[in-house]
């Protein structure tokens, strides 16, 4: 069978520090905050083009909204603040010192915290790589339905069907989230901090066992929105579909067909109604004492890669493996642990089983 992942880059945590090596950092020369936020560059254009959209961004990323709009915030008081130092009065030129030594402390603040919000999407990007090597690993296919990488390296978001033998009865147990513990390279204190990012797992259905009538599907196409050139269809080659009955809403803009976006898009759909229909039915057999592994979604911390330590930890099973480098190349550390991950679910439902019988 079929199934079908989503990645998305999620939100920066803040526990307390601690020493250890960077693994991915955002750039290996590790420029100064004042390069990477210079004007005209592409951290300082992402920055403007996501101010824009600042409703979309809201509900995309709303951690990493509320920082740009305090940078921009802090950003104009430093301008509004500057010409004063060369006001005539002593008195006002001290207090806009003063002001402006505690506004460039927390725009600098405010500039480390968006760059390790946007180290997240690295996590995510190096997640997406790991399941694409594993999938090889394990013969199966694997297709990006979508791909949007960040402006500035890493990944916003991502889908990806992988078909094989038993695909979904593996891969389902990487439902939920992902927590990474590293040191960013931008950090020069040292300290450990702590991404997530979210995994979905849907399996994909058969034609036999799950019938869309057309008349329930509304399809719209749209110009595909890019970040311009060459990489911009000129023609309505996005496809947007949605899904009456229940409102579920399908789009593709990854491929420059609308035929076959609107393929991908329909094999997205499928797998989302499917999933609530299984969720249902999983749902009315399940009685109070539930299955501990594979039944609660994606809102799961599943897992914790702590690059300082060298391991991976499972909180399912409490299971540690170490060599962390090996285990994201998505071959045998990954496969011992999804097997280990597939016995005790199998345990876990015989238990349920005969409890029921009991």
């Amino acid at each position: 069978g079929q199934s079908r992942l989503l990645w998305g880059a999620a939100r920066w945590l803040w526990p307390r520090g601690a020493i250890g090596p960077a693994r991915r950092p955002l750039s290996s020369s590790s420029p100064p905050l004042q390069e990477l936020f210079a004007q005209g560059g592409p951290l300082r254009t992402f920055l403007q083009c996501q101010a824009g959209s600042e409703a979309h961004l809201k509900v995309r990323r709303p951690e990493l909204a509320a920082v740009i709009k305090l940078l921009n915030q802090k950003e104009q008081e430093l301008r509004e603040t500057e010409p004063l130092l060369h006001d005539e009065n002593e008195d006002l030129r001290k207090l806009a010192e003063n002001e402006i030594t505690l506004c460039q402390k927390e725009i600098t603040q405010l500039k480390h915290q968006i760059i390790l919000l946007l180290e997240a999407m690295l996590f995510t990007s190096e997640i997406f790589d790991m399941y694409q090597q594993y999938a090889a690993f394990k013969r199966r296919h694997f297709e990006t339905l979508e791909y949007f990488p960040s402006e500035i390296g890493g990944l916003r978001h991502a889908s990806a069907s992988i078909g094989g033998s038993e695909a979904y009865r593996h891969m389902k147990f990487e439902g939920g989230v992902h927590r990474v513990q590293r040191v960013p390279k931008t950090q020069k204190q040292g300290h450990i901090h702590t991404s997530t990012m979210t995994v979905a797992i849907l399996p994909q259905p058969t034609e036999i066992n799950l019938v869309i009538n057309p008349k329930d599907l509304r399809i719209d196409t749209k110009r595909a929105s890019g970040a311009g050139g060459q990489h911009v269809n000129t023609t309505d080659s996005a496809v947007r579909i949605v899904h009456l009955p229940t409102s579920v809403v399908s789009k593709c803009q990854q491929e420059r067909s609308q035929l076959k976006n609107r393929e991908l898009a329909m094999t997205k759909l499928r797998a989302k109604l499917y999933s609530m229909h299984l969720e249902k039915e999983t749902n009315k057999r399940q009685n109070a004492r539930k299955i501990q592994i594979g039944s609660k979604g994606r809102s799961e911390k599943i897992r914790t890669y702590n690059f300082p330590q060298n391991r991976v930890t499972d909180h399912r099973i409490s299971k540690t493996l170490h060599d962390l480098e090996t285990f994201m190349q998505g071959d045998y550390p990954l496969d011992e642990l999804v097997q280990s991950l597939k016995e005790y679910a199998d345990y876990e439902s015989l238990v349920e089983i005969i409890s029921q019988k009991v």
